[in-house]
């Protein structure tokens, strides 16, 4: 059963720009450790790093709390490449999910110059796979 939706598009070159003039500080007050390690080596970066960014915000939105009480770091982006992408939650993103008794979030990402997207949907309790 589906909890909430959230969906979000962003500017690629906003994350571009925003990488560019603190490229360290950028990164890890977003992305996780595990997140790094996959998108780095992705080309073309700024397109995969907006994607995730976007898919961010939208985990957050079907979640139903926006950025103010979850860090960025506690909704984790794991998309491997050629694989669907997996959300994983921690801290008070992972305690807001149980709460609302979000076992799941379902998750798309795409990105064509000069936008990046992403669609969200959590859902109650892991369904089964059809």
């Amino acid at each position: 059963m589906v909890v909430g939706v959230g969906v979000d598009l962003v500017s690629i070159g906003r994350i571009e720009r925003a990488y560019r003039r603190r490229p360290q500080r950028f990164i890890e007050r977003i992305f996780s450790p595990a997140e790094i390690a996959l998108l780095l080596p992705r080309r073309p970066l700024f397109s995969a790093m907006a994607a995730r960014f976007a898919a961010k915000e939208a985990v957050l939105k079907a979640l139903g709390c926006g950025v103010g009480p979850v860090s960025w770091r506690e909704v984790e982006i794991i998309a491997v490449k050629g694989r669907q992408p997996q959300v994983r939650l921690s801290g008070n993103a992972a305690r807001l999910a149980a709460a609302r008794g979000i076992g799941r979030v379902l998750l798309s990402l795409t990105h064509e110059s000069p936008f990046a997207g992403a669609v969200a949907v959590a859902c109650h309790e892991r369904s089964p796979e059809r």
